[in-house]
């Protein structure tokens, strides 16, 4: 098999991860699936890493981050998605 499946398969891995606790951590219950979460976590890796960039030396782009950052990452771009799309649901007591 090609590094390419593998680094592919890796992020996947990574951003589903980081999705499921950008999930768990913001409150109410989420109307995403599997696929979205995964692309919650990527795209907070991403987003992240730009937020580190700019905090710590400076813009250097687009690039992808540790788990902290991904986190974070991800909780911001939960957040905005479930704002623009008003998708999220309060737990009823």
């Amino acid at each position: 098999m090609s590094s390419v499946f593998f680094t592919i398969l890796g992020w996947i891995v990574f951003g589903l991860i980081a999705g499921f606790i950008a999930r768990a951590i913001v409150p109410g219950k989420d109307d995403i699936g599997l696929l979205m979460t995964i692309v919650v976590g990527v795209v907070g890796s991403v987003v992240g890493g730009f937020l580190a960039g700019l905090f710590t030396v400076g813009l250097r782009g687009f690039h992808p981050t540790g788990w902290i950052g991904s986190i974070i990452g991800a909780v911001i771009v939960l957040v905005i998605y479930n704002q623009i799309t008003g998708r999220k649901r309060r737990i009823r007591s």
